[in-house]
């Protein structure tokens, strides 16, 4: 075999290598689940990703006798550095054959990188923000992988714990039925709540309807999410690119914001019916015809998959959740749902786990985010 070579992606072709490369990987996995192409494309764009603006990145690839064979992106977060006080460099979109050396010589460059560029320690998979796939799958490959999560084979995360990685921190994925009835508990909590007129769950009709909270809703984001663990508060343009990321996904009946009789928006929750049948049937390709192929593998879904929720800090455990968890619920039996996926959990959200369980949740899948410090590897 020949010589491992590592270099920074800078052209065009080069970036077609780094973006196409996982499906080379996977391609005798049929279980695979493709990213959306035109996402991927916008994401390693430095003049349309505004992430760029407070994140230095690379991305490098390796080849082998002329063949990309691994690639990697090193990353520096820097507005989340500084609201942290930590100087942590970042590896994520990690990809590559089974070979222990590729491993090697991609997390190195990586790490070369983030020592000169000041950084004491390394964390990943962790991308610009908890909105990119974080970690890697450790457990639950028997099942099919997740929109939005990692969709490494078993050994990837192996080959880079050899490389000296410990864990940082774990993400768990729940499953759970489609409850018959409701635990006591809630229904006496939504009786309870539901009489107080303080509150009123918006529900909505059309993406027209939704368009008016879409900022509002992210800017509670911000504040909720602001305690966990990877994520970047968006920006007002962040907050729109998201907005018009995910708007075209989006299902009315799956978005439930709660409001004070005032109109103050202190709560939401946005699921979404399954896509991934849809991915893989279009192979991440949303155009000419690929987003109405989607849509309509969505519309055949059985699973409904959480993906964002919060509750602003001065009114919880005020039954926010119950109310808008209850209506979450009637939506999705009305559609004809059997399956709720919780997407990903951080292993020390508690309160988050324990509702779960309490709907008979079970952790389907576990995902690790890894660390080094490079004080120790490098002398630094």
């Amino acid at each position: 075999m020949g010589e491992i070579v590592i270099k920074e992606v800078l052209t065009k072709r080069e970036l077609r290598q780094f973006i196409f490369l996982p499906a080379e990987v996977h391609k005798n996995h049929h279980e695979w689940l493709p990213p959306i192409y035109m996402d991927e494309w916008k994401l390693f764009n430095k003049k349309k990703n505004r992430s760029y603006q407070y994140a230095d990145a690379v991305l490098y690839l390796a080849y082998r006798d002329n063949k990309p064979v691994g690639r990697i992106m090193g990353l520096i977060n820097n507005r989340y550095n500084s609201i942290q006080n930590e100087k942590h460099g970042r590896f994520c979109f990690m990809e590559c054959i089974e070979d222990q050396e590729v491993v090697h010589a991609l997390l190195r460059k990586v790490e070369e990188w983030a020592v000169e560029n000041g950084m004491n320690k390394i964390v990943g998979p962790l991308g610009f923000s908890d909105k990119d796939p974080q970690g890697f799958q450790i457990e639950g490959f028997d099942l099919p992988y997740l929109f939005t999560a990692a969709t490494n084979l078993p050994y990837l995360p192996k080959m880079v714990e050899a490389e000296g990685y410990t864990k940082e921190v774990d993400l768990v994925n729940y499953n759970i039925p489609m409850p018959e009835q409701l635990p006591p508990l809630y229904l006496k909590a939504y009786e309870r709540i539901s009489k107080n007129c303080e509150f009123e769950v918006k529900e909505f009709k059309t993406k027209k309807e939704i368009k008016p909270f879409i900022i509002p809703v992210l800017e509670l984001m911000n504040d909720t999410f602001s305690e966990i663990y990877g994520f970047v508060p968006l920006n007002d343009k962040e907050k729109q690119e998201f907005a018009d990321r995910y708007l075209p996904l989006v299902d009315p009946e799956f978005i439930k914001v709660t409001r004070t009789c005032e109109g103050t928006i202190v709560g939401f929750i946005i699921a979404l019916p399954d896509l991934s049948e849809g991915i893989k049937a279009t192979k991440g390709r949303l155009f000419p015809f690929g987003l109405f192929r989607i849509l309509r593998e969505m519309k055949k879904s059985k699973k409904m998959m959480l993906m964002l929720g919060g509750i602003s800090k001065d009114f919880r455990g005020q039954g926010i959740d119950i109310l808008m968890g209850i209506k979450m619920l009637e939506s999705a039996k009305k559609t004809g749902m059997n399956l709720i996926d919780s997407h990903l959990i951080l292993e020390n959200n508690i309160r988050m786990r324990a509702e779960c369980e309490r709907l008979d949740g079970k952790i389907v899948k576990r995902f690790r985010i890894f660390q080094k410090n490079l004080q120790v590897s490098w002398g630094c």
